[in-house]
């Protein structure tokens, strides 16, 4: 990581996503459903693709090896969305996100035992911060609901799996690959589960079609999935055990935003986490 350009696509992708964060909620409120948020989204990585394609000179790999690499970082990003949701259905969320946050852990150490990533110490420092920030930062108020028996708890390991094994993949595939490729096949894997989407919709109760609907959902989504791109520069230029942890802190942002906007004032806990996560970030981009 002799080159500082990975900490400048990590600053960007924290930033987007925690601006994204803190908006991603309207159009749903609007009666706009998630899934069909996630459907425009999908159609968002779209021309992003584009724009990353001529970046790269139009070249992009398709030998099985780049085209199996790189939808498998798409399939395991964008269907850990889709399980989420179907996650939050029957389970209760304060339950349900301090377990997918952790995914970084799951990133590290495939990081550190299988790609051999190594770190200093004041790195190891600030992941370790950041570690327990993205714990503190995921709190949710305990709303005692009825779990329904412990299949919520499955699926929330299978979305800590997918999303912790993808940005190792991710880094694995970018040595052999372009990010521009990889980022193409994440967009392409992530179109073709718009279908499951739009079968996990309930359309028997009204969605809002007008201007805070689809087109207020893309506006937001277009930030997802610029940081998206921006993870794939992070992790290719920089080192997953660190870009990974940091990316995560997003949630500051949207914590700060939404204190900005709507005068949320976040828990005690999660102000905890935010202290933790500004040494964390401190730390690792040392």
């Amino acid at each position: 990581m002799k080159s500082r350009i990975w900490l400048a696509f990590a600053l960007i992708t924290t930033v987007f996503w925690g601006v994204w964060g803190a908006f991603i909620e309207i159009p749903e409120k609007n009666g706009f459903p998630a899934t069909l948020g996630y459907s425009v989204w999908a159609l968002t990585m779209l021309p992003c693709a584009v724009v990353a394609l001529r970046i790269a000179g139009w070249r992009l790999e398709y030998d099985r090896r780049s085209v199996l690499l790189g939808c498998l970082v798409g399939f395991l990003g964008a269907g850990g969305q889709l399980v989420l949701f179907e996650t939050l259905r029957l389970g209760p969320a304060y339950l349900v996100f301090p377990i997918i946050s952790l995914y970084p852990v799951l990133t590290i150490i495939l990081s550190v035992s299988i790609l051999k990533e190594k770190a200093s110490r004041k790195a190891w420092l600030g992941i370790g911060f950041a570690l327990v920030a993205v714990t503190l930062l995921s709190y949710q108020p305990p709303n005692y609901a009825v779990t329904r028996g412990y299949l919520w708890l499955l699926l929330a390991i299978l979305v800590f799996i997918a999303w912790g094994t993808q940005a190792w993949v991710m880094k694995y595939s970018n040595e052999t690959m372009r990010a521009e490729s990889i980022f193409f096949y994440m967009m392409a894997s992530g179109i073709l589960l718009i279908p499951l989407a739009l079968l996990m919709t309930d359309f028997s109760r009204p969605v809002n079609w007008g201007p805070k609907g689809p087109w207020l959902a893309a506006l937001i989504q277009v930030l997802n999935s610029i940081g998206a791109l921006c993870l794939v520069y992070a992790v290719r230029y920089g080192k997953a055990i660190i870009v990974v942890p940091m990316t995560a802190l997003a949630p500051v942002l949207t914590i700060i935003i939404s204190l900005t906007f709507w005068g949320v004032i976040p828990h005690p806990v999660i102000i905890s986490g935010m202290v933790f996560a500004s040494v964390a970030i401190v730390l690792m981009a040392e």
